[in-house]
């Protein structure tokens, strides 16, 4: 059985693998349909995410087919077609017995920690399957990047009249604004260095408000004539960037609260006194997603209230990935999610 993997940074190796066995208690042999590229696969690829290592079968936005069960696996049926829920937890740490299975100290990551899905038949644990039969197995791929939009919105927890602002409107603040739209009177606006990027959230996700980053600062300006002068109760920075997280505080409301979605490996400093103190902010951080947040997410697509439609613009088969896979390194090509079509 072929597989891809990355054997170091920028790298990559069609592998042989044995056929993999069948299912043991709590497991399931699933057949990968569709793989989502994320940031995270293309840090991965460049070595420059912090919790890769090499060498790695990539893959955790997935689309799957459920081919075999092992013994005690009951919610979930041969044939399902499946989202999967990646993050590996130990059950019995104090963190996922408070419902923090996202942020377990040991979570491995399928896929990041350990090997994930782009390979045409694997072994995963069933318990993270959400089977979704309504959905195609695009929009299934789909459901991870989502989910991690989706846990940050809840994070923010905005409220009617209250102002959001995203910062970087690549996949993850898309799926942020995605959320967004559908809480009831929250005044969204979004922050990027491309414009291209910020027609798309108006055109496609009918976002009224958008402001262009300046170096120089000259974009604070327009964040300010669109909030009357208050600047944005929550503040979602989705950049990975450590000098926009670092600076992203300046664009918070007094008693507002910025939310880190996007991971970087460098340092952060911002001032303390003049900012965070004086305007008695609020700093949270955002990993992963929940379990609940992948039904949710399902049901909403289902119903029809996001449009996945507008979100894959690129398509790479299975064989090509080895040539074609740093093509979506190049942030000028106007990726905005390109999927690997597996089987």
């Amino acid at each position: 059985m072929k597989a891809i993997q990355f054997t170091e940074p920028e790298s990559i190796a069609m592998i042989d693998l044995p056929e993999p066995a069948q299912p043991g208690p709590g497991e399931a042999l699933v057949r990968t349909h569709r793989m989502g590229i994320c940031g995270t696969d293309l840090s991965g690829y460049l070595g420059k995410m912090p919790f890769f290592s090499y060498p790695r079968i990539p893959g955790h936005e997935l689309g799957l087919e459920i081919l075999a069960l092992g013994e005690g696996v009951d919610h979930v049926q041969v044939g399902d077609r499946c989202s999967l829920e990646p993050y590996v937890n130990d059950p019995t740490t104090t963190t996922s017995r408070n419902g923090h299975s996202n942020c377990c100290p040991g979570v491995q990551v399928l896929g990041v920690h350990t090997d994930g899905g782009l390979r045409p038949q694997w072994i995963c644990p069933a318990h993270k399957l959400h089977p979704g039969n309504d959905l195609s197995y695009d929009q299934l791929a789909l459901v991870e990047t989502l989910a991690i939009g989706y846990h940050a919105v809840v994070r923010a927890d905005p409220q009617a009249g209250e102002t959001v602002l995203v910062i970087g409107a690549g996949p993850i603040g898309l799926a942020t604004l995605e959320f967004l739209r559908l809480r009831e009177g929250v005044n969204i606006i979004v922050m990027d260095m491309v414009e291209s990027r910020l027609q798309f959230c108006r055109e496609k996700l009918g976002i009224p408000h958008t402001v262009v980053f300046n170096p120089d600062g000259t974009h604070l300006p327009d964040l300010e004539q669109i909030t009357g002068g208050e600047l944005a109760n929550a503040v979602i920075d989705a950049t990975g960037s450590a000098k926009s997280m670092s600076t992203c505080f300046e664009y918070a409301a007094f008693t507002g609260r910025v939310i880190y979605v996007g991971i970087t490996t460098e340092t952060l400093s911002f001032p303390h006194a003049p900012v965070l103190h004086r305007r008695e902010l609020t700093l949270l951080a955002s990993r992963n997603a929940l379990p609940a947040d992948f039904g949710n997410i399902i049901a909403l697509i289902a119903d029809g209230r996001i449009d996945t439609d507008i979100w894959i613009t690129d398509r790479l088969a299975f064989d090509d990935v080895p040539s074609g896979f740093a093509e979506f390194t190049d942030t000028s090509r106007g990726t905005v999610k390109a999927i690997i079509e597996v089987s």
